[in-house]
């Protein structure tokens, strides 16, 4: 592999380490704009959300409402060719009502892989994994395992 395409990984991997912190540890709206492009696709959007850009940043703001201290950190962040894996774990307080569910006042985490494609410096197809099963027990909206 030469230097620019070890450089070029490298710029992915960035992308999608700045995407996740703005948008959902920031709450920044914008980066939906900055970093996913126009005809960017989500394979599984999460909780039920669209498959564009438009579903990322209203999933994004569903938590932030709900989880005002959400913080997502990458666990691991493995780049190769125009792919990144993101292993994260994300935490939160329940502030605010979510799936119909009133304020707990309980931290939650929700752990999660996602892949990212990347084309000309911008996110352009996602797919994911998220424990919404162990999500949704935190909450108190699914039954514990027996």
């Amino acid at each position: 592999m030469d230097i620019n395409e070890q450089n070029r990984i490298e710029d992915n991997r960035e992308i999608v380490r700045a995407f996740i912190d703005a948008l959902f540890n920031e709450g920044d709206a914008a980066a939906v704009d900055k970093y996913l492009a126009e005809d960017f696709l989500n394979h599984d959007p999460p909780f039920g959300a669209d498959t564009t850009r438009e579903g990322m940043r209203s999933a994004a703001a569903l938590f932030r409402s709900a989880f005002p201290d959400w913080h997502a950190v990458p666990d691991l962040l493995i780049a190769e060719s125009d792919l990144v894996v993101e292993h994260f774990s994300a935490t939160g307080t329940q502030r605010g009502e979510l799936f119909g569910a009133p304020p707990t006042g309980r931290t939650v985490t929700l752990r999660g892989i996602n892949i990212f494609r990347i084309r000309d410096g911008r996110i352009v197809e996602r797919w994911g994994r998220l424990d919404d099963l162990g999500f949704l027990r935190q909450l108190g909206l699914a039954p514990d395992q027996e």
